[in-house]
């Protein structure tokens, strides 16, 4: 009953999320409305996969919307970082050294984003529901990645993220899962 009552939750975050979107008559409007359907998708995704009950989706869900802000900015300055690494690479004049500090800086914290903020995230779920977070999200992403590629809405993928179970290369995986070569 909790699961379906979180599931409903979702669906009407969704519908909202969608009924606010701008007209997709415009390009620009329907790429932001493509957006918003992308979150809406990932938080009813997220918050069906993880089993978050409605008290446990009203705690988390302001915790991460605050964190992905956060990443947006640290994207941001990543950027800013890697644009100016590279203009002083391509120039000759700048402190490659400092800007390339710069950048490895900013880009592991952004790496870092999620795991600094586990003990937040440990205020509202179990240690279970925390993993299924970290672990969904990593599914939802290679399922957008399997939509774009044009391996319908599953990604039409197996094991290890590739399709038909296949590695990079199109070899098989390793029987440990984690490195890929022939057999």
């Amino acid at each position: 009953m909790k699961k379906l009552i979180s599931i409903l939750l979702s669906v009407s975050i969704a519908a909202v999320a969608l009924a606010q979107a701008p007209d997709a008559g415009k390009k620009a409007k329907g790429h932001q409305m493509d957006f918003e359907k992308l979150k809406a998708e990932r938080v009813a995704f997220i918050t069906s996969e993880v089993g978050l009950t409605s008290s446990e989706a009203e705690a988390f869900w302001p915790i991460y919307n605050r964190i992905e802000a956060e990443q947006k900015e640290l994207m941001m300055s990543e950027r800013k970082a890697f644009m100016a690494l590279n203009k002083a690479l391509a120039s000759g004049e700048g402190d490659v050294s400092a800007l390339l500090d710069s950048y490895l800086d900013a880009k592991a914290k952004n790496v870092n984003i999620h795991a600094l903020n586990v003990k937040e995230y440990k205020k509202v779920l179990s240690v279970e529901k925390l993993a299924k977070f970290f672990t969904c999200e990593e599914k939802f992403r290679r399922q957008q990645i399997g939509r774009l590629q044009g391996h319908g809405p599953g990604g039409g993928k197996g094991p290890g993220g590739f399709p038909g179970g296949k590695g990079p290369r199109g070899d098989k995986p390793a029987k440990d899962g984690k490195s890929f070569q022939g057999e």
